[in-house]
């Protein structure tokens, strides 16, 4: 799966992406433990008891917002409408985050609005492989009116085994990037893994994104452990106006690939943000806590830290440079 380009690259290992810290060893027996423990353990409230606050969004809505606008769409999934022109994160439209259409985890909500809803895609920005960031079928029903899809590398090979377009494609390493449309995208590092299926494990590399247009400097983080290299990005390209950060399917028994919520405050700290967008939440049941602690645990955090932190309802639309104050919807 991996291209050309990823052989040369600094982040392979005997033919593996890895990354650069130590990672706890998982193993069949930890992975099984696992397994009993989410099938056995479950509590009640992982899922919502009551339908969640969705705000509907039409395409003459998105054509009306200014510059500067994000929407958060669900789970990882953001549209931000920068300089005239629109670009998604992580698209996950499917009822299911899972290779089956009739197991796995379900959403809690719809979305906003459909693919076809949505307007011209100046870019998809991928984060990595895993199927609640990268939906086999959004991609497709995306591919014909997206100009790009901008992938850490070997994401973008797969896409072109799906069907899309290979000029479409810009496949990119840790700390490269590239201008499209006049936004600045560069391909952060983050502390993660890869795969779609029982043998691909680690052949495609995991990435957080820099996007910088003439009017704000944002930062999505796709998932990731808490790691040095926050602060390494933040040096390099903050302060940012936004930092959107996983805060959700987090556990101690997977540390060093999700973050618990008080690193990532510190992680918005490092990067030097000016207001903490958590995502990685409220749309599917990926983990053991209540559906509700992050935004809990991280609104608690943002008070004591003297943070400003950015909770939207699922749908609404949000200033990126000078967002509402904070939204306890999940209450």
């Amino acid at each position: 799966m991996t291209t050309t380009a990823a052989h040369a690259s600094p982040q392979i290992q005997n033919g593996r992406f890895r990354n650069p810290a130590r990672m706890q060893r998982g193993g069949l027996r930890k992975t099984l433990g696992i397994l009993w423990k989410v099938l056995t353990q479950k509590p009640a409230d992982s899922v919502p008891s009551t339908p969640i606050p969705v705000q509907a969004l039409s395409r003459a809505g998105l054509e009306a917002a200014p510059d500067n606008t994000v929407f958060r769409l669900g789970h990882s999934t953001v549209l931000l409408k920068l300089d005239g022109r629109y670009w998604l994160t992580d698209p996950v439209f499917s009822e299911r985050a899972s290779p089956f259409s009739w197991l796995g985890p379900a959403r809690f909500h719809a979305p906003p609005l459909t693919v076809d809803e949505l307007p011209p895609i100046a870019g998809v920005i991928l984060s990595h492989d895993h199927y609640d960031h990268l939906d086999y079928a959004a991609v497709l029903a995306l591919a014909h009116k997206t100009a790009y899809f901008v992938t850490p590398l070997g994401v973008g090979d797969r896409l072109v085994e799906w069907g899309v377009p290979r000029e479409k494609v810009r496949q990119l390493d840790w700390w490269r990037g590239v201008t499209l449309g006049g936004i600045e995208l560069v391909c952060t590092p983050a502390q993660h893994f890869s795969g779609r299926g029982l043998g691909d494990g680690n052949s495609t590399l995991w990435c957080s994104w820099v996007i910088r247009s003439s009017g704000a400097n944002v930062f999505f983080s796709g998932d990731s452990g808490y790691f040095r290299g926050f602060k390494a990005i933040g040096d390099k390209y903050g302060p940012f106006d936004l930092t959107m950060v996983e805060t959700g399917a987090y556990d101690p028994q997977w540390p060093d690939v999700h973050m618990q919520p008080e690193q990532t405050m510190q992680a918005h700290i490092d990067l030097r943000g000016k207001v903490l967008m958590p995502i990685h939440n409220g749309t599917f049941d990926l983990a053991l806590h209540p559906w509700h602690e992050p935004f809990e645990r991280i609104a608690a955090l943002a008070a004591q830290h003297g943070q400003q932190l950015a909770t939207p309802v699922i749908g609404a639309a949000m200033s990126v440079t000078s967002p509402q104050a904070d939204q306890q919807w999940w209450r």
